[in-house]
Order: C-alpha cells, then structure tokens, then sequence
C-alpha cells in the first residue's frame, strides 16, 4: 500500500484519480501549511471531502510553517518541504506504506533544471529529478519515493482531468511572479513555447539522456563492479573486513553509494533489520557477486511467504521497469538466479541473521536525494 500525497491541485488530483482507477490499495495524505488564510483550510477540505466520497483514507495535518522557517532560519518553501517530507515519512513508518508518491511533472522537472542552472550547478543538477527515489530525510532514508507522473507533462495532465471530469483547486500565488519558479513558469516558458513547442519533452529527454551518459561514465569497471564473498575473500574486492569497501552504483540519474563490511556477530543486537541498513548471515550467504537484474531472478523476501520473481517484486513495490535495472543485487554464486539481497531494500530468507549466526555482512546505503 502507498501513500499518495495530495494538496488539492490538478497534479495531485491526477495522481490521486489515477491510483483510484487503478484499483491498488492506497491512501492520501494533505498538509495545511497555514499560509494562505481560508484558501488553506478550503483546500483541506476539498481534499477531505474527495477521499470520503471515494472511501480513501485521508491524514492531515496543519504546520505552523511560519514559525518554523524563522526557528531555524531558512526560506518559507524549505520550510514546508522539510515539514511535508517528515511527515510523510512518519506516516509511512507508523502505517506500513510501502512507498510515497508524489506529483511532479515533466513541466516541474523543467522548471527545476532552469532553476539550477541560473543559480549555478553541476551534472547531478542537469540531470533532473528522477523517477523512483528515497524520502529525503535521513531517518526515511529507506522509504522510496516514486513520481509516476514524471514523464507526463502538464497539458496532458489538463486534458485527463477534462476527461474525467476532475475537479481540483487553484492555488492563487502561482499566478504571482515574485517565485523564481512562477517568474519561470509564467513567464520565461511561453516564449520558450514560441520557439519550440515541445520545449518541456525536448528538455526532459535532455536529462534523461544526460544521466545515461553521465551513468556510463561513472559504471565501476567490470574488475570494481564484482564482489565476490566467501573463502577468506580470496579474489575478492579486498575491501570486506574492518574498513568495508565503498561501492558506487548508478540509479538512474544518480550514483548510489554504499559501504559492504564483513563484522563479528554475538547476538548482542536484535535480529531484526536496523533502520537503514541491511545485515545477512556471512555464512549462510557464502561466495556472491553483486549483480543487476535478469530475467528469471527470484527471491525468498524476509517476512514474506514463499518464493517471488523479482520482476514481481518490483511491481509490487512500484518501481518503474526503466529503474529495476539500476538497482544493486547480490547474487549466488551457488544459483545464479537466486538474489541474496536487494540494496537497500531486503534481504533474502535464508542469508537472515539467527541465533547461530557469527559473522554479517552489514550493508549501509547512502543515497543523496534531489
């Protein structure tokens, strides 16, 4: 089950429209920041009334955005991004989503690539947002966050919503050009749409393309990018034992990194799964190699009953097929097709950590978040 958030505007409202459609379990969350007066409340109130119509459950909650921003010293957007992501991520965690989704577009992805350009960036800045990634806020770290919406653009958007009769709210300070992402997209991309019409899906492929690019520069070596285990680490990467070893994957646009240790193990620690991280059995993992997917990889999740194909595993938990191929995987030396591990995700069955278990592997994944 995903949560969905949802302020009330066409984007959203899309998004929300289409997971109902679609008939998979889900449920929305809405957050009143307080800074529009008795449009913010009206907005609530939209949304709470649509989820009741259609028997949807509906979290709220009011911030007092203001307040925060002049706490801590930074800007009223970086305030409600901040609140908003928090929250989401202790909804998550209190109720068992499997996922936030949130409602960026191809146009919003447009006008963020605008934005890092004129205020300075470098490639992760051109790249984009990307697709499927993680809340963030370090303590949600291993929530993912998915944008289904990403390739489509706002026109498109309109026309679903004409079509399906949609209602949503207008938020009356997008027409204001006192935001450098209004003064863009209100100003800056019509005249872009003079001289391309299709300016929004020309820059987004730019990215897209751009990231592939820039993921094929930054692909281990094939020597770097196998890690074999087991047998004193003989031919391995070296790196298993105190210092771990630092491994760079690409995830679409973006590099993520992690560090592999091998560490004693005396039951000290519960032996459930730490926050973040992932831990398996040494012994019972034996020789590995890490991996991406193929047709045919299968695993036993832990918790879950019975063996599952890892394409249906990524249906299930929402990951879009051009993703599941840049997703790290530890595979059996023993069976090919077997993974041991889905980084940072879950961890197979039989590699899980028991009373016997003397040696780990702790995996701790460190994923930057546009």
């Amino acid at each position: 089950m995903i949560l969905i958030a949802v302020s009330g505007g066409i984007d959203s409202m899309c998004l929300a429209e289409k997971a109902r459609l679609g008939g998979g379990p889900f449920a929305i969350a809405h957050c009143n920041f307080g800074l529009r007066g008795a449009e913010s409340d009206g907005d609530e109130a939209f949304v709470r009334e649509w989820a009741s119509a259609n028997g949807i459950t509906c979290h709220v909650k009011r911030f007092e955005t203001e307040d925060y921003a002049r706490e801590h010293g930074i800007s009223i957007e970086m305030a409600a991004r901040e609140l908003r992501y928090r929250w989401f991520g202790e909804l998550c965690r209190e109720n068992g989503y499997e996922a936030l989704a949130v409602a960026h577009n191809a146009n919003d992805n447009a006008e963020t690539l605008m934005l890092n350009l004129l205020r300075g960036t470098g490639l992760r800045g051109i790249t984009g947002m990307r697709p499927y990634g993680t809340i963030p806020v370090p303590e949600y770290a291993d929530i993912p966050l998915i944008r289904p919406l990403l390739s489509n653009t706002r026109e498109e958007l309109e026309a679903f919503a004409s079509e399906a009769g949609l209602s949503w709210r207008e938020d009356s300070t997008n027409a204001e050009n006192g935001f450098k992402r209004n003064k863009i997209r209100n100003q800056v991309f019509p005249l872009f749409a003079e001289i391309n019409p299709s300016f929004v899906q020309t820059l987004n492929r730019d990215m897209l393309r751009i990231s592939q690019e820039m993921a094929e520069l930054l692909r281990p070596s094939e020597e770097e990018h196998h890690c074999c285990h087991g047998g004193g680490h003989e031919g391995g990467c070296g790196g298993h034992g105190e210092g771990g070893c630092c491994h760079h994957h690409d995830e679409g646009p973006a590099q993520k990194v992690y560090t592999m240790s091998e560490e004693p193990w005396d039951g000290s620690e519960p032996v459930k799964q730490p926050e973040g991280e992932l831990i398996l059995d040494a012994d019972r993992a034996g020789a590995f190699e890490e991996s991406r997917w193929q047709s045919g990889d299968w695993i036993k999740p832990l918790g879950a009953p019975g063996k599952k194909k890892l394409q249906d595993w990524f249906t299930d938990h929402h990951i879009p097929a051009d993703d599941k191929t840049f997703i790290p995987l530890l595979r059996s030396a023993d069976d090919p097709s077997h993974i041991l591990a889905i980084v940072p995700y879950c961890i197979d069955n039989s590699v899980r950590v028991t009373a016997s278990t003397r040696r780990i592997i702790r995996i701790r994944p460190q994923i930057e978040e546009k």
